[in-house]
This record gives structure tokens, C-alpha cells and sequence, in this order.
């Protein structure tokens, strides 16, 4: 649904409690406040959750826009969250059930972990459970495209829900090449770019030792550019992360502390692991940089 991950811990609206909702990022970072919408989703249900599901943010024509998403990431100021919630549409998309009423399902098959989710009739302003759908998978592919969005997940439906890690139950399928990336410097622009970031250099784990996986020079509005110089000015160190940065790069490279992700698309991979044709598509401060892995 081209979103962010969020796991969600509803407390029930029963006597003896208050209903709240809080929500956190794949990186573990607590993020309720920016969506103070979704506390809807705590008298929808009488029951205590654990749920995990997508933010996204829905462009005119109701399609996910993450460009429009990250506005709404990491806001804490109160009244621009509040201005924001009249601008920017999210909606919570809820994919999978974790406990209910403190009884973990997590060994649970995941074709019953639905069924439970369903029944848990959990739709309402903000908050939806997206189809299913078991068969061809050429045909969710199409359908996938038709619609507009990024691709889809194929899930085993016998599988059990496994935290902490990418499972292999679960294989995304996306209609564009897209990789998440960590930044670890960046070269200086030329021409209209004088001044700024000319392209930005990437690195991705591989075998658990960061490595440096090409450059991204396109993708970017000029409130990109700026708002990304100021933060890797923040985190500029002396030294590159990655230690196989080509020289005619690393001879005139900004170094910066390897503490940002985010993610382009891309055309392929080379022999020597680069990203062929790479486009920026934006910060992912959701994503932690240790689970930055070739996809």
C-alpha cells in the first residue's frame, strides 16, 4: 500500500479502563501523536488489541501517495498535527491480529489469524481491512496495477507470524524495483544545484557489513534537497562508512554518520552491486538502519 508499517496497542473501552490507542513505527518508535486520528480505532471494539497494519495517506482520486504520507511522519507539534489531519487523508489499513485480550495468536496459521481480524469488525472512518484475495496471483498482480498501487504480498496461508524479522512466508511483489537504501555522503551539485546535494551516496548490508551500493542524483523536489542538506549537515563526520567507495567518488564526498534511510526505485542491479538508474523516493524514518538489506 506504499505506506508505513505501524504496530497498534488498543486498549478496550470497557468500566475499569480508559480506551486509547498507541501506535508504533517497525523502528519502535512511538509515533501516536501524528496520527491522533486513528484513536477511533479504540471504540471500535470493546476488546484489548495488538494489530499491525500500514498507514497511508490517499491522494483525490482515494490511491496511497507516500509523498503526501511524509508530511504527516514524524510531526509532534500539536497544532500542526491538528492542521495536517484537515489536509493530509490517512487511513490505517489493518493486515494482521497479534493478541486479543492479553492471549497471544502469534503461532497461530495466519489464514485463522484473518478470520479472527475479520470478525473483530474493525472498519470505520480512519481505519479498514483491505481484501484478500486466494488464487492466481497473476490476476492480484493486474488488479494491483489497475488500481495503482505499488504491487502486492503473497502470504503463506499456513504461516505463522515470526517479530522481529523478514519472513519468508510473506514475499512482497512489487510492479517497480524499489530498495531501501542508507545515506552515507553525498557529492555537491553543479549548475542550478550549486551550493547544494548533487547526488547522494547509498550503502546497503550485505553479509551484515555495510557496502556501497551506487548514487541517486533524480527523484528530488527542491524542498527535498534543502530539507536533506540540512539534516546530513547535522550527521557530517570525516570518514565513509562503507569501505569500498570508489575512489573517483570518494576524492570529493561529504561524509555523514550512516544514521538515515530512505528509498529509491530503481532499474536493475550490476555484477559489482550497484542500483542501475536510481530515483529518489524520500526518507523512510520508519525503517531502522541495521534491517537495510538487498531486497
Amino acid at each position: 500500500w506504499d505506506g508505513v508499517r505501524a504496530i497498534s496497542y488498543v486498549t478496550g473501552s470497557r468500566a475499569e479502563t480508559r480506551s486509547s490507542v498507541r501506535i508504533v513505527s517497525r523502528a519502535d518508535r512511538d509515533v501516536t501523536g501524528s496520527y491522533p486520528e486513528l484513536q477511533g480505532l479504540a471504540t471500535a471494539d470493546r476488546h484489548d488489541l495488538v494489530l499491525d497494519g500500514e498507514i497511508v495517506a490517499l491522494d483525490v482520486g482515494g490511491r496511497p501517495d507516500f509523498g503526501l504520507l511524509q508530511t504527516r511522519m514524524n510531526v509532534a507539534d500539536p497544532a500542526k498535527v491538528r492542521r495536517l489531519v484537515e489536509r493530509v487523508n490517512v487511513r490505517y489499513l489493518l493486515f494482521d491480529v497479534l493478541a486479543i485480550d492479553g492471549t497471544r495468536v502469534l503461532e497461530v496459521p495466519y489464514a485463522q489469524r484473518r478470520e479472527l481480524l475479520l470478525r473483530l469488525e474493525l472498519d470505520a472512518e480512519f481505519v479498514a481491512v483491505p481484501p484478500a484475495f486466494e488464487g492466481v496471483p497473476a490476476d492480484a498482480m493486474q488488479a494491483s496495477l489497475e488500481s495503482g498501487l505499488e504491487g502486492v504480498v503473497c502470504k503463506r496461508l499456513d504461516s505463522t507470524y515470526t517479530p522481529g524479522r523478514r519472513s519468508t512466508s510473506w514475499v512482497k511483489v512489487k510492479h517497480q524495483r524499489m530498495q531501501e537504501v542508507v545515506i552515507i555522503g553525498w557529492e555537491s551539485g553543479a549548475g542550478r544545484r550549486a551550493g547544494g546535494i548533487g547526488a547522494l551516496l547509498l550503502g546497503v548490508h550485505v553479509g551484515g557489513e555495510l557496502r556501497y551500493s551506487g548514487q541517486v542524483g533524480t527523484g528530488f523536489t527542491e524542498r527535498a534537497l534543502a530539507e536533506l542538506l540540512r539534516r546530513l549537515e547535522s550527521v557530517a563526520t570525516s570518514s565513509p562508512a562503507a569501505s569500498d567507495v570508489p575512489a573517483e567518488f570518494a576524492r570529493t564526498a561529504h561524509w555523514v554518520r550512516p544514521e538515515l534511510v530512505g528509498e529509491v526505485a530503481f532499474g536493475e542491479w550490476t555484477a559489482d552491486g550497484r542500483l542501475r538508474h536510481a530515483s529518489w523516493r524520500g526518507l523512510r524514518p520508519d525503517k531502522a538502519v541495521a534491517d537495510v538489506v538487498r531486497e
